[in-house]
């Protein structure tokens, strides 16, 4: 019964009035990367999302686009501006996200969505974890985020599918709030962003 109707029905309940409470904070933080990347405030990639179907996540714009004389992009932590340093720490970057929740793409908690280039990396277990909706935050987030390994992050993400509840998913919600504030596990040792997964990390 939650999985299946109570779980969206809350999802879309939460995200639109915290859209409304934050939107000046959304607001603000637009204007700002707007100016910092030339421009362009949001980031969209395609993301696999529940059952494998694509959808185009949104989420503040971080990085800018600058380029080495060979015309190739240069390092994340090269390109990560100021005030996008400031908004991923606070996890502010995530909050444009909760448009895809409204839409349906996402849930307010669940497996991160990752890129589409892993979905054939996946072994049969690890593929469980679109058996639910992708969240702005989840079970490996509020357990270690970018500084675990891949496999221990896929590990814990089965592990939410196979216990989900509302009781767990009240859980991760506070967690990830203590999470914020601590500024914990945001990335890996000595990068801007985690490391690709390759099938073996």
């Amino acid at each position: 019964m939650y999985k299946n109707y109570i779980k969206r029905l809350l999802d879309f309940t939460v995200a639109f009035f915290a859209l409304l409470i934050l939107s000046p904070v959304f607001i603000i933080a637009t204007i700002g990367l707007y100016f910092a990347n030339d421009g362009k405030p949001f980031f969209f990639q395609a993301r696999p999302g529940l059952k494998e179907k694509i959808f185009k996540i949104i989420k503040f714009k971080t990085m800018n686009d600058k380029k080495d004389s060979n015309g190739d992009l240069l390092p994340d932590s090269e390109r990560l501006t100021s005030i996008g340093a400031f908004v991923r720490k606070t996890s502010l970057d995530e909050l444009p996200q909760l448009i895809n929740v409204l839409k349906g793409d996402m849930s307010l908690i669940g497996p991160r969505p990752l890129l589409p280039q892993y979905l054939s990396l996946y072994s049969e277990e690890q593929k469980r974890r679109h058996n639910v909706r992708p969240g702005i935050t989840g079970w490996a987030q509020v357990n270690g985020r970018n500084a675990i390994s891949w496999s221990r992050k896929f590990e814990l993400d089965v592990w939410y599918v196979n216990h989900l509840s509302l009781t767990l998913d009240l859980e991760i919600f506070f967690k990830t709030i203590k999470k914020v504030f601590v500024r914990e596990g945001i990335s890996a040792d000595g990068q801007a962003t985690t490391e690709a997964f390759n099938g073996y990390n």
